[in-house]
């Protein structure tokens, strides 16, 4: 028998490994990986997917459409350019859904304030498209502030609904009310209707998650009617567009609008249930701008109306999920910005699945993770992000064995 003592195994590479990957992993990246909500990431993942499968079907159509003489684009052209965008989004993505919820609160206050500046220079060196100015910078570096200030936005208004808990008297309802108008007119100065519209529904849905007494919300709901008058008699484009969804066969300025509703409508229905296929379909080479606006139509040609509806249900399961996991919320701040940021996301791609379908007004509205855009990809996965990073639980912090509790005797 030997008496000499057991080798001790040298820390190899499987050694260091060790530990890493499962549950007991406590490195900044395994602790984002067990807090995170896996389901809602891959959520997200499924659509960002989905998204480059429809661009490379609408890019043929919008290539052909902007090509002329002195420069053609390539058929895939704006489908490479998605797949740049998404790999410059997914990593602002994840480092966003790493961040503490107090430097996350921080940063998009600070957000804010930049933005709203910047949205108040726009609409006098914007680059003007369409009569309108919403685009600050020139050529391949141009992007939307108003896009990159919804996310900022719902997080600062949900900060400061959630000082009323500690300060009663502080009037955060007047407060985000003036936020709201400042924003609102500002966008208005660009023009751009749509947008001041998804300002004002996330913010109307926030003070009713918060709890603003019910006499506030019908007086808000009573002005809707007010607004909606207003923009019908001083808004040109906002007229144009209702008039051709409420008077479809009346030639007029709206003529044009009831256009793309109509070559929407046609595209969305030309492929049936199951669709023409990939690269099979020709009406959606008569679509305005089939990769951005009418992306949902050209997907329900070339994949059909059930891939829409499996779209349309993946989008609210995202909405579903978000306000399911904030049940039992207890943080005010948390609970106000994750329910504000699904109400964004789910308000815009419910826009653009209904202009798609001919249930409202021809509006510029992405659909959410699908749309080609630069500036649309990145704020929406900065919103994304913030929404991950305020919906992280740790599912062991009730259940340490190291916390002592009192048993009563």
């Amino acid at each position: 028998m030997s008496d000499r003592a057991p080798k001790t195994p040298r820390p190899g590479l499987i050694g260091s490994m060790k530990g890493r990957g499962g549950r007991g992993d406590r490195s900044p990246l395994g602790t984002w990986f067990w807090d995170i909500d896996r389901v809602l990431l891959l959520l997200t993942l499924f659509l960002i997917a989905i998204g480059l499968i429809a661009v490379a079907a609408a890019s043929p159509a919008t290539a052909m459409r902007y090509s002329g003489e002195h420069r053609k684009f390539a058929p895939l052209y704006y489908f490479w350019r998605q797949v740049m965008w998404v790999g410059v989004s997914l990593p602002v993505l994840f480092v966003v859904s790493m961040l503490p919820v107090v430097t996350a609160r921080r940063m998009a206050v600070l957000g804010t304030g930049i933005l709203i500046a910047i949205l108040a220079v726009t609409p006098f060196i914007g680059v003007e498209i369409n009569g309108a100015r919403r685009w600050i910078g020139f050529g391949f570096a141009q992007f939307q502030p108003s896009e990159f200030l919804k996310p900022m936005f719902v997080v600062t208004t949900a900060w400061l609904l959630s000082l009323k808990a500690r300060e009663r008297d502080l009037p955060a309802t007047l407060i985000t009310m003036g936020l709201t108008g400042l924003v609102a007119g500002l966008l208005m100065m660009q023009p751009d209707f749509g947008q001041t519209i998804v300002f004002c529904v996330i913010w109307a849905a926030l003070l009713m998650i918060s709890g603003t007494p019910m006499r506030i919300m019908l007086g808000l709901a009573a002005m809707v009617p007010v607004g909606l008058t207003a923009a019908y008699m001083f808004y040109s484009v906002a007229r144009n567009r209702i008039n051709a969804f409420l008077f479809p066969d009346v030639d007029g300025e709206g003529a044009a609008d009831h256009f793309q509703v109509n070559a929407a409508h046609n595209t969305l229905t030309a492929g049936g249930w199951t669709g023409t296929g990939p690269g099979g379909g020709t009406a959606k080479f008569g679509l305005p701008e089939a990769h951005t606006d009418y992306i949902f139509s050209v997907i329900g040609e070339e994949f059909g109306l059930i891939a829409c509806s499996i779209i349309a249900l993946v989008f609210l399961a995202i909405v579903v999920r978000v306000f399911v996991k904030l049940l039992d919320e207890q943080d005010e701040f948390k609970l106000y910005a994750a329910s504000g940021l699904a109400v964004q996301f789910g308000a815009q791609a419910l826009i653009s699945m209904a202009v798609n379908t001919g249930l409202a007004p021809s509006k510029g509205m992405t659909l959410p993770f699908i749309s080609y855009g630069g500036s649309s990809m990145i704020a929406l996965s900065i919103g994304m992000g913030l929404l991950l990073a305020f919906t992280r639980r740790n599912p062991f912090l009730t259940r340490s064995p190291y916390v002592v509790r009192w048993s009563g005797q």
